[in-house]
């Protein structure tokens, strides 16, 4: 039982490593406009917010994500009720935190 745990446990880490070593990780940036409307947010969403970006790693394998059309930003990642915007770039592996905003009409 206990080298079957083991066995599995080493397989996560080893297959975490060949992802994070052949297949590029994304860079996350923030724009100063994005820390602020981010610590704007009570204290419960911003942990929700972070633990989503940090997600974004992983980029083009990411759930809520949607690529806007007619928007400044390229895509946009929702959060509850709150809207992450930002942009990638996929050929240097950078992600651009634009704004953070809790979800309105205008608000995508």
């Amino acid at each position: 039982m206990f080298r079957a745990w083991r066995y599995t446990f080493y397989k996560q880490i080893l297959t975490y490593l060949i992802k994070c070593l052949y297949f590029a990780m994304n860079s996350i940036q923030w724009t100063r406009k994005a820390v602020k409307q981010l610590l704007r947010l009570q204290r419960e969403h911003q942990v929700q917010v972070r633990d989503a970006i940090s997600l974004l790693a992983d980029m083009p394998d990411v759930a809520q994500v949607r690529a806007l059309t007619g928007h400044s930003y390229a895509y946009r990642l929702r959060v509850g009720h709150d809207r992450v915007l930002f942009d990638w770039d996929g050929a240097i592996h950078v992600i651009s935190i634009q704004e953070v905003k809790r979800r309105d009409e205008r608000t995508y």
